[in-house]
């Protein structure tokens, strides 16, 4: 058990008390969740855990099972005394588990009935993270366990002021940031879920190009294209704010065409016309592909948004792709 420190005995059981101090292997576990190694097994036992030294009438605070918000709640609660519910999510964060459902009522009551925290604190309070909104019926809450919810803020950090402050959330609280920092720490799990696709079709680039017209174009059509997934990737998810368009994937689209033309005076120019063309089809489309796939990391989008997005830009991916290689295929015969 993560930050295990000792057994507490109470009335309704035995639970775990945690410490608030994060080990090496925490913070390693953090990384390798970030570079997608593991991600979707990082999680901690659900269950009611204590924090410092509470008491009956200690704040219950709940987060999800996947062990980054665990760490990330635990970490911020040095010097607190609270009890901290952790609800089933499988592994999933808060916010993808509330639209998911597993961050819901249904297991919310199901922790708070196991736990016996009825029999634990004197208090009917519980408080939820803000981004768990979604999956949770607070009415139902109320009227099956007689706990009442109450929404703290977007972000851990924020979780100390606002139980210093008597449970009261600011505004500050309730924004939602998308800071670089933020942007850059999710572009290694993008780049590892890339890695598969890329390989494979890099390879046919090279194989198919080297055939055609030499190992020198297979090489330099493996490079251009690589560029253009890292474009897509992390260069669109860096500059997100700042490139026009509301669209990823018309953003994406942008950056790849500066992309390509970047690689164009890089390679020295002197392409013919149709491979020109084809190239600066082809090379805005990966980028484009690879920027809509971020959609789902940011807090930009809702679904039906991505879901009205994925149905205009996937066509127009996939002409412009058939484009590219008729065109390409024609500049080779003629």
């Amino acid at each position: 058990m993560p930050g295990f420190v000792e057994w507490l005995t109470l009335g309704a059981g035995k639970i775990p008390r945690i410490s608030t101090n994060l080990s090496f292997a925490d913070r390693m576990g953090s990384w390798k969740a970030r570079w997608n190694i593991g991600r979707m097994n990082y999680l901690v036992p659900p269950g009611l855990y204590a924090v410092g030294h509470p008491d009956h009438d200690s704040p219950v605070l709940v987060t999800a099972n996947y062990k980054m918000s665990y760490d990330l709640v635990r970490k911020v609660l040095g010097g607190k005394n609270c009890w901290l519910l952790i609800l089933e999510t499988y592994g999933i964060n808060v916010w993808c588990a509330a639209g998911k459902g597993t961050f819901g009522t249904e297991e919310l009551i199901r922790r708070i009935n196991a736990s016996g925290l009825a029999r634990i604190v004197r208090h009917r309070i519980l408080i939820l993270p803000i981004l768990g909104a979604p999956g949770v019926s607070a009415h139902q809450i109320a009227k099956q366990t007689g706990f009442t919810v109450k929404y703290a803020a977007i972000r851990a950090c924020d979780i100390p002021e606002y139980l210093t402050n008597g449970m009261k959330t600011t505004t500050s609280m309730q924004e939602m940031t998308f800071t670089i920092y933020e942007r850059s720490v999710l572009i290694p799990v993008e780049l590892v879920e890339a890695i598969k696709p890329t390989v494979i079709i890099a390879l046919l680039l090279f194989v198919i190009l080297s055939l055609m017209q030499g190992y020198v174009s297979g090489l330099m059509a493996v490079c251009a294209y690589l560029g253009a997934m890292f474009t897509g990737v992390a260069i669109t998810a860096l500059f997100l704010p700042w490139i026009p368009g509301r669209s990823f994937a018309f953003k994406g689209a942008l950056t790849g065409f500066l992309w390509s033309i970047i690689f164009y005076l890089l390679s020295g120019g002197g392409w013919s016309l149709f491979m020109t063309v084809a190239a600066f089809l082809m090379l805005p489309t990966v980028s484009s592909f690879y920027a809509l796939s971020f959609t789902g990391c940011t807090p930009f989008t809702s679904r039906s948004g991505v879901k009205k997005e994925m149905r205009i830009a996937l066509p127009v991916m996939g002409c412009a792709l058939l484009s590219s290689i008729f065109i390409a295929l024609i500049g080779r015969m003629i």
